[in-house]
């Protein structure tokens, strides 16, 4: 979370610092002694409110008291900032929320940047703010004269969007919900057809890994050029960042990609949903295992410890195996008929042909079964051979082959899994992108 903002000089009148440290009843009777007092400003710090001040410090008793009294949800200080600008800022998301419920306009931008306060509780990776943003941007007049899709890409005096500022400030959380909810992965900071600087290429300055799994898995272009003629990769070279480099080469193989485009990924319910990017996530990190084997970077261990898969060895070895990789668990079930299959080898599936932005509805994969399309993909109730059912978390780790004794007799699967079968079927999209983005903190 933020640290807030003090009120600046010791003169500044005592109803700021009442507010500050969130002084209600002190702030009440100055109020109620003299109303007009709320119309001060400090001298100091770009002239904030009372608003401000209570929405940057996260005092949200003070800052309902105030609201409760008419004050203006949108008042702007010195630099055209709202309470709501600051509040995303410093990360004080029951102050966001208490704005936004009050009418504060999600659509206003300062003069300093021309921000949003999407785009500081991006730069400044506040996930739990951005989303209450996204949200409210659903239901508010947003939605009916910008549009969502126009609002989650909404840029900046310098043509960066939230997605760009997220991926320069290394912000993974905050790159996939922006991600998930519909912003552009290869836009341009250029515009108007002008070469610019994309947030792959941002992410690659930064040396942000996270964000750079991120962002390939959403089908950004490693080969797009920036202003300057440069790639990604080339940008991770110049700033040291080898592991990113790694990854960024055009050479290297290219990661499964999330199949946005279709229907029913779309609809998934979140635990369905949570499933298959966890198999995502799984699939590519063994793509950079063989990537960076020869790199003095090492990864993170996957999601998985061996000592953890000790724990279900009892729990898996009833279990129906996924009849296409005879490795994993099957977790998903394929509407309408009814077959089942794991999560990687589903997602394998609907990852086989690449993300093709000129087709606005790509077929749909059909069931390696029966051959009828996929419409709908849910979360497959297991049941062990007893006919007892095991409770399956997304956030468990996999049940996989490896986790009990096999049988000789079946040794001759023993090397095929959603990763060998699958792993060499992710695309990458195109996309344009574009220019330097140049914002700093403000």
């Amino acid at each position: 979370m933020g640290q807030g903002l003090s009120c600046g000089e010791p003169h500044e009148h005592g109803l700021f610092r009442a507010v500050q440290n969130g002084e209600i009843e002190a702030v009440e009777a100055m109020v109620d002694e003299e109303p007009r007092v709320l119309e001060k400003t400090t001298a100091s710090n770009g002239r904030l409110s009372a608003l401000h001040l209570a929405a940057a410090n996260g005092q949200i008793q003070v800052l309902s008291m105030l609201l409760d009294r008419s004050v203006n949800p949108d008042v702007l200080n010195r630099h055209k900032k709202t309470p709501l600008m600051l509040a995303a800022m410093h990360g004080k998301i029951s102050c966001v929320e208490r704005l936004i419920q009050a009418g504060a306009n999600i659509l206003m931008f300062d003069s300093l940047h021309g921000r949003t306060c999407l785009h500081y509780a991006a730069f400044y990776g506040h996930p739990d703010c951005l989303q209450a943003i996204l949200s409210a941007a659903h239901s508010t007049p947003v939605a009916n004269s910008w549009g969502f899709a126009r609002f989650v890409n909404i840029r900046d005096k310098s043509g960066a969007t939230p997605l760009h500022l997220a991926a320069r400030q290394g912000r993974p959380e905050c790159v996939h919900i922006l991600l998930d909810s519909g912003a552009l992965v290869s836009a341009s900071t250029g515009g108007y057809g002008y070469p610019g600087i994309t947030a792959l290429h941002l992410a690659a300055r930064a040396g942000s890994l996270n964000c750079v799994r991120e962002l390939l898995a959403w089908g950004a272009d490693r080969l797009q050029r920036d202003s300057s003629g440069r790639i990604p990769y080339t940008v991770a070279l110049k700033h040291k960042h080898g592991a990113c480099a790694a990854l960024l080469n055009p050479s290297a193989p290219e990661p499964l990609i999330w199949p946005s485009p279709l229907k029913f990924i779309a609809e998934l319910n979140p635990e369905a949903k949570a499933l298959l990017e966890r198999a995502l996530m799984e699939t590519n990190k063994e793509r950079e295992k063989a990537i960076l084997k020869e790199t003095v970077c090492s990864l993170p261990s996957p999601l998985h410890s061996e000592a953890g898969d000790d724990d279900d060895i009892s729990e898996a070895s009833d279990v129906e195996l996924c009849c296409i990789c005879f490795d994993q668990v099957c977790t998903m079930e394929v509407q309408t008929c009814g077959h089942k299959m794991c999560a990687n080898c589903t997602l394998a599936l609907c990852c086989h042909n690449k993300p093709n932005p000129s087709t606005p509805a790509p077929k749909p994969p059909v069931c390696p079964f029966c051959r009828s399309d996929i419409t709908r993909l849910l979360v497959a109730e297991i049941k062990t051979k007893n006919d007892t059912q095991v409770e399956f978390s997304p956030s468990k780790p996999r049940l996989s082959r490896k986790s009990f004794n096999t049988s000789e007799g079946s040794s001759s699967f023993k090397g095929l899994s959603a990763m060998g079968s699958f792993g060499r079927l992710g695309g990458r999209s195109s996309g344009k992108v574009s220019s330097e983005c140049d914002g700093d903190k403000s």
